[in-house]
């Protein structure tokens, strides 16, 4: 399986960046070794000094797909779930200065939390659904998939132009504003509408 992550799909994270809107959605890739095992916590790699969380509604891909049509999208993913893009600010700005791949400050191991899984059907509308992140009880993210510039159905779409989507793909559908530093002891919690999705502490 791989996870396939989306960059600058909201409006106010890409002018708390200041970041270009893109033309398209940017996209760039996180190995399996990136998850977070289950019940562990997240250690701050020793080559950064700005790690930072990004939360994200995620989709779990159901069967295989290639050029797969916005119509028929809905049909390759029946879950949803909440997890935070570990993004080594410090280590990305320099990559992205010299124009190289941003992988070592994205990638690395641990830097993907991946929460539970609720069923689609639990949600009216996949294009309506609220989440938030808790740092020490503090909301600092606070996101509606209906801001997106692209929405999940065309993001599948897209996607699927250039990667075959497998049974257990994970997409990233990218992070709301609000992002920002972890330090060690940080109690991270995520929340897809009133139900906690994950909770990491930081080492």
């Amino acid at each position: 399986m791989k996870l396939i992550c989306i960059g600058r799909n909201y409006t106010k994270h890409i002018e708390e960046l200041e970041n270009e809107k893109p033309k398209d959605p940017v996209v760039f890739l996180k190995p399996d070794t990136a998850i977070l095992l289950k019940k562990q916590p997240f250690f701050i790699p020793d080559f950064s000094n700005d790690v930072h969380h990004e939360v994200e509604i995620l989709v779990k891909i159901n069967k295989v797909g290639k050029h797969i049509d916005r119509k028929f999208a809905h049909k390759y993913y029946d879950e949803i779930g909440l997890g935070i893009d570990f993004t080594a600010r410090d280590l990305q700005s320099q990559l992205k200065s010299k124009g190289l791949p941003w992988e070592k400050a994205k990638a690395f191991d641990g830097a993907a939390v991946i929460g539970k899984w609720l069923p689609k059907t639990n949600f009216k509308n996949v294009d309506n659904i609220s989440f938030t992140l808790h740092k020490n009880d503090t909301i600092v993210q606070d996101g509606n998939t209906n801001l997106m510039l692209w929405k999940i159905d065309e993001l599948i779409e897209y996607v699927s132009k250039y990667f075959t989507l497998k049974i257990g793909d994970i997409i990233f559908t990218g992070t709301p504003a609000g992002v920002g530093k972890v330090v060690a002891n940080d109690k991270l919690k995520g929340f897809i509408e009133n139900e906690e999705m994950f909770s990491i502490t930081v080492k």
